[in-house]
């Protein structure tokens, strides 16, 4: 598509505008001007019987107003983008407006949030103002992937449990929101060995959180298990520093059963969790931040 956007695709989209524009004076000039077709002032055009079509000009007022829209036209083009690749005088673009306006947001929202960044996770969780804003600030840049309940989906982790990949302490969720987060699960399937030797470490990995299982299969494949704890370690409760999930808890991002197992095995899995540091400046992400450890600090008190 780039040739789209060419500079001889520019002149073309100019001298159109341009001939258009003329074309449409002269057509309101043609327009305006009265003929005598016939002594009774018709065209000639009769329907039903009786129905004839008079040859009455366009009334002044009305061809006045059609000439200044055309004139405004005009206007607009050498002030705005509109002729090809011509920026306009005012140099002005959607994109420096947007940038404008942002930053005018974000001059007047700059003495709260330098207030809300010096405040403390806890007490941030109990103030109302501050929760309102981290809601929203999660709504239009988390809720596409953790959806809107923060309870997220299959390969989406839910928020809200209190199970975290890379820990939930309040620094760690502002260095996952900051920079971002790369999950990868390699194919082992062939360091583990046979199609068996899979479906039984899967039937081991189920016998971890308690999940019905094959008993027999799980004994099996728990000496297997030997290259999954590398990451998962041994016990298979994970390892944060990796974001190796715990294995024992029941919580199943990416699908729960022998057969989602098998294909995590065999296929692996890469998780993209994107910065957000060039979207939200250190003080929104504090919010946000805060916003989402209240989240699984309410489960966590339920639960005690």
């Amino acid at each position: 598509m780039s040739e789209m956007f060419s500079y001889g695709w520019s002149i073309f989209v100019a001298v159109v505008t341009t001939v258009s524009l003329a074309w449409c004076l002269w057509l309101l000039l043609v327009a305006s001007k009265r003929r005598e077709m016939a002594k009774d002032n018709t065209t000639g055009h009769v329907w039903d019987v009786d129905l004839r079509e008079l040859n009455n000009p366009l009334p002044r007022w009305w061809f006045w107003l059609f000439v200044i829209t055309v004139v405004f036209g005009a206007f607009y083009l050498v002030l705005y983008p509109g002729l090809g690749a011509f920026p306009g005088t005012l140099g002005w673009t959607s994109s420096g407006q947007y940038q404008t306006e942002q930053r005018r947001a974000q001059e007047a929202m700059a003495p709260l949030y330098a207030k809300l960044a010096a405040t403390p996770f806890e007490q941030l969780a109990k103030d109302p103002q501050a929760m309102a804003i981290g809601e929203r600030l999660f709504g239009n840049n988390c809720a596409g992937c953790h959806g809107a309940n923060a309870r997220g989906s299959t390969g989406f982790p839910n928020l809200t449990d209190g199970d975290w990949l890379y820990g939930g302490a309040p620094q760690t969720i502002i260095e996952t929101i900051t920079k971002g987060r790369t999950g990868t699960m390699p194919p082992m399937g062939e360091a583990v060995g046979t199609s068996d030797d899979v479906r039984n470490v899967a039937q081991y990995v189920l016998s971890l959180s308690g999940a019905p299982h094959d008993s027999a299969r799980a004994q099996l494949g728990k000496p297997k298990f030997v290259v999954c704890a590398a990451c998962h370690g041994p016990d298979g409760k994970g390892n944060p520093a990796l974001g190796a999930p715990n294995l024992t808890d029941n919580v199943w991002l990416h699908g729960f059963g022998e057969a989602a197992i098998v294909r995590m095995v065999m296929q692996g899995k890469t998780s993209i969790m994107p910065p957000f540091e060039g979207r939200l400046n250190p003080e929104q992400i504090h919010v946000l931040a805060a916003y989402v450890w209240s989240l699984s600090q309410k489960t966590v008190a339920a639960a005690n």
